[in-house]
Formats: structure tokens, sequence, C-alpha cells
């Protein structure tokens, strides 16, 4: 580490609340799915257990980190209801919170683990170490670090500072088991041969992942480590660390670890960044309600029940516990996703619903101009409009037709719906239009219904179209409340437009 002056780090005092858990993302890239899952879980667990989130940012890898993830990750949080207890914009008793402005704090405690043995200089170049660790892979032997520094003599120690050998810092693993009881998993046993000395601080003095993230939860008295799946193997790592900075009296006791499983994409394969459905700002985007999103990503392994999906943020946090996780692989299944969306939807209060929508009614995704808007009539049709979307952003396209000068006429919904004797069909319905009540959606279903019969057509094969006439779709909302929210007028003149393309 640097010799810069630095601020002893404190004994964390007896913390207030029995659960503290945290959330400490990278700012790099767009928040992950499975990353919001993991903030998911914690956040619930706090709440359900009147404890206390705390929210960290990993910020010392300035080559990955960015200022633009780290807004977007505060605001993913905010956005989706999950609030923290401690952490940026709030601060707390363990401030800062953000890594890159913690740094004395870990060179105070890299000077104590020296000084009292539990971590030492490695002098081995990367050359060296792959020599050794390809001749142990060829011998059938482990190949971790060998401990070849562990105990340097004064002498080899000056002789390579002569050499102006760059160093990096171990921590000295205890030769013995270390066994611990995951939240999720069950008792688990590491062997001395599988967890050699690791690296906590880089030949730049720069701390590694494998100091800062232990030694933060340390000082700031984490009661509950709930991670991923993929961190499992640190573990024993940071509980032998825990352990002496406890002997140092830095620590208080070695947090609990729940190791969440992996989110699967694709071929039974980890849902990766790079993956389209793995981007939260996607979800956002289409138009996913928080609390839609929340109950999906809630069943990435864990479930309220047996027989039900589709339940509140309130109800998951009442019955949240870390040992209901189950250990398999979670598969993201976006139709599933979908489809519970499509029931927070549903369950909106109709107020809340037309207002959930007002940013797909705008620029820059409406195609109509702003002054084409019609609020009397967006208010008309939002209750049926309700039952019908899967995200908002299925809006737009469902009233297009009321706010636009004609519709947007789908090629292939006109092939599929004007047939031989459309004409004819759509001659008889304008006349039955015409002399129908407007102020009823079921007068003009019958208006329809008496064309068909006219021509010999069920009313599906007769609506058809008549709703590709108007709305240029085949599907949508419900035809005649439509047809009465757009009015006598529009819709007539619509017909006569359809007419006169197919020749009439």
């Amino acid at each position: 580490m640097a010799s810069a002056p630095v601020s002893p780090v404190s004994v964390v005092p007896p913390a207030v609340s029995p659960v503290r858990v945290r959330f400490c993302p990278s700012p790099t890239g767009n928040p992950h799915v499975g990353m919001i899952r993991t903030a998911l879980f914690n956040w619930a667990f706090a709440r359900h257990h009147q404890g206390t989130l705390v929210f960290r940012i990993e910020d010392t890898d300035a080559a990955r980190d960015s200022e633009e993830s780290y807004e977007q990750l505060l605001d993913a949080m905010r956005w989706l209801g999950l609030d923290w207890d401690e952490g940026p914009e709030i601060g707390g008793p363990y401030a800062p919170y953000r890594q890159s402005q913690r740094m004395d704090r870990y060179a105070d405690v890299v000077r104590r683990l020296k000084e009292a043995g539990y971590a030492y200089d490695c002098y081995c170049t990367t050359q060296e170490l792959d020599a050794r660790r390809a001749e142990a892979r060829a011998a059938g032997r482990p190949s971790g670090y060998d401990g070849r520094c562990r105990n340097l003599s004064a002498e080899q120690v000056a002789g390579y500072e002569a050499d102006g050998r760059p160093h990096i810092v171990r921590f000295r693993m205890p030769d013995e088991p270390i066994t611990f009881t995951d939240l999720v998993r069950g008792e688990l046993t590491f062997t001395p041969d599988n967890v050699p000395d690791y690296g906590i601080v880089r030949a730049t003095g720069a701390p590694l992942y494998t100091l800062v993230n232990p030694v933060d939860d340390a000082l700031m008295g984490i009661t509950h480590v709930l991670r991923g799946e993929d961190l499992l193997s640190s573990t024993p790592r940071q509980i032998a660390l825990y352990k002496a900075l406890i002997e140092l009296g830095l620590a208080q006791t070695v947090p609990e670890f729940g190791h969440l499983p992996y989110v699967m994409g694709e071929g039974n394969k980890k849902l990766s960044k790079r993956e389209p459905e793995a981007s939260l700002n996607l979800y956002r985007e289409r138009g996913f309600l928080p609390e839609g999103l929340l109950n999906y990503l809630s069943l990435l392994g864990w479930s309220l029940s047996a027989d039900r999906d589709v339940f509140t943020t309130d109800e998951l946090v009442a019955a949240f516990e870390i040992s209901d996780v189950v250990p398999n692989p979670a598969r993201f299944d976006l139709k599933k996703a979908e489809a519970i969306n499509a029931d927070h939807i549903r369950r909106l209060e109709p107020k809340a619903f037309a207002e959930a929508c007002a940013p797909w009614l705008r620029a820059p995704y409406a195609p109509w101009a702003p002054e084409a808007f019609d609020e009397a009539a967006w208010q008309a049709i939002a209750p049926h409009a309700q039952t019908r979307l899967t995200v908002l952003s299925d809006i737009t396209a469902n009233v297009d037709f009321l706010f636009l000068d004609q519709p947007v006429q789908d090629e292939a919904s006109w092939a599929k719906a004007m047939k031989d004797g459309s004409a004819e069909l759509l001659r008889t319905a304008r006349g039955n239009l015409d002399g129908a009540d407007w102020s009823s959606p079921e007068a003009l279903k019958e208006a329809v219904l008496a064309a068909g019969e006219a021509h010999g057509l069920k009313l599906g094969k007769a609506q058809a179209p008549v709703r590709v006439a108007v709305t240029g779709r085949t599907v949508g909302l419900p035809l005649f409340e439509s047809l009465s929210v757009l009015g006598r007028d529009r819709t007539l003149a619509r017909i006569d437009a359809a007419s006169a393309k197919l020749g009439a």
C-alpha cells in the first residue's frame, strides 16, 4: 500500500439492529437483473427483520468504473423502490460509502495485518508463478500459490528490495480446514490445499476486492452477507480474514453467508451482461412496473407459495426468509416476467394506470404531434387498454389510431383482413354505423353484426375489415369501445378511405 499518512480505523460498536446487510455493486456498465435480484433479496431480508440495508459502492477499479454507471445504480434503486438506510446521498455512521474514498482505512488495516503476521509481502514474479503452477498441474498437485514467500528471511527481503523487485501483499491462510454453514446451501468445508494464500494488495499499492470487501463488511458491522453463487469460492478466504480482524480488535463477529443461485439465460448458461435481457434498462424502457419486475425477480430462487406467483412487494417482505431460497440455478424466463407484469398492470387503480402510461403518450415514443393528443379520448379508452397490456410501452401502438390523422396501416394485417367481399361488407357496415347510436358501443356492435349477417359472416369475420380500416391492425383494443371514442365522423371517413383503396 502507499505510505501516505493514514487514519486509523476504529472498532465497530455493537449494532443497534439485529440484521445489517449490504448491497455493494461496482459502477460498471448498465445494471444487471441478476445484480438487482441480489439487491432485492438483501432489501427484503432487511425489511423483514426490521434491519438495516447498507448501500456501498465498490469503485476501486478506476479503469472500469464510471460516474455515469454510479448515477445509473442510484437511479435504478430509486425507481425500483429499494430504499437504503446508509449509503450514498444519505450518509451514516460508517461514511464514506464509496470505496475510492476509504483508501486510508485499507492502508491502516494492511499495516496491522502485516505487523501481526497475518499478511506478508510476496516478491514472486508473474513468470515464476506461471512456471510453478504449470509444474504443479503436471505433477497432479493443486496449482494455487505454493507459499514460496511465506517465511522469507530479512536477508532475502533485503535482496529482493535491492534488486527493485515489485511485490504484492498476500494474506496468510491457516493450515486447517474452514467450515461454515451457508444459509442457502448448508454446511460447507474447504481444505487448505484448495484455499492457498491470496493477494490483497496489488504491486501498485492498490487494494484488491479480496481485501476491501470483507474489511468494509467488518468495519460496518455487517451481520449477513447475501451474494451470488459465483463468489462462494472466496468465502473461506474472507472468513479467515474476519477472524484475523477480530483478533486485531477491528471486528466483532464473522457474518453469516448465504450464496444465491445463478440466474441462467438461454442454453442453461449464466445470464451474461452482454445478453439484452440482462439489462435492467431494457425493462424500464419497455414499461415494466417496478413491482411487477421485482415480483418476477424474487421468483428466481424463492417463492411465496407453491401455487402463487403474483404478489405485492409488501407480501414479499412479510414472507421473505433467506433460508427459503433454493440453491438450484434459476432460469430467466422473459415470457413469464411479462405475464407477471401484465397481472400487476391489471391490478393498478385506473387513475394510477393512466398516469403510469404517460411517458409513452408523448415524445419520443408517441408518433403523433403533441397538440393531437386528446386527454378526454385517452381517459375514455384507458380502462379498456389496461386489461390488454403486457408492458406499458404497448400503449403507444394500441391508441395511435386515436391521435393520428390516419391509422398506421400494417400491410400484413390488411392482407389478412381484406378478403373477397370485404368492399361490400364495408359498404354495408358503413351504412349501418351511419344510422347507429354512437353513445352505445353495444349499438355499434349490433350494426357491424347485422352487416356480417347480411353477407353470411359471423361477427369475428365481419369486424376484421372494419378494425383494419379504422385502426390499421387486426388486433388491438375492444373495437366498438374504440369506435365510440374515435367518433362517427372519423370512423366513417376511415371506412370510406379503406373502401376506396379496395376500389369500391
